[in-house]
């Protein structure tokens, strides 16, 4: 009887892990993706990208990045605004007002977040 609750608690928790590691790493939907966007990043970057978002005042010690900038998005490749979302910005030598949200936010839904930015900019960013 003690093997068989061994056995049972050691499925139990391979099961929880795998699917821990599931949800990490699952896609989310456009819609989960907008919502997310206008939850964490919309305060700063505005809801249309344009870095024009609530908490933006005159006082504001930096300009959030505007999403809808083609020209600048390009320079940047997907893995950089992986590290950037996921790390803050400070992990890309800018300014720490850009919180991490690497502990926050599932693969899935930084995945697609950074979908949503290549569609706010409308650029495919730089390959590498």
């Amino acid at each position: 009887m003690k093997n068989l609750a061994n056995n049972s608690a050691k499925i139990l928790i391979t099961a929880a892990a795998l699917a821990l590691f599931a949800f990490q790493t699952a896609p989310v939907s456009a819609a989960e993706t907008e919502k997310v966007f206008k939850f964490y990043c919309a305060q700063c970057h505005g809801l249309t990208g344009k870095g024009d978002g609530p908490n933006v005042t005159k006082d504001f010690p930096v300009s959030p990045r505007n999403f809808t900038n083609a020209a600048e998005m390009n320079k940047l490749t997907d893995a950089d605004l992986k590290n950037v979302i996921m790390d803050g910005g400070p992990s890309v030598s800018k300014s720490p007002m850009m919180p991490p949200w690497g502990k926050t936010l599932t693969t899935g839904q930084v995945d697609g977040l950074i979908k949503h930015l290549r569609a706010l900019c409308q650029c495919k960013g730089k390959q590498g």
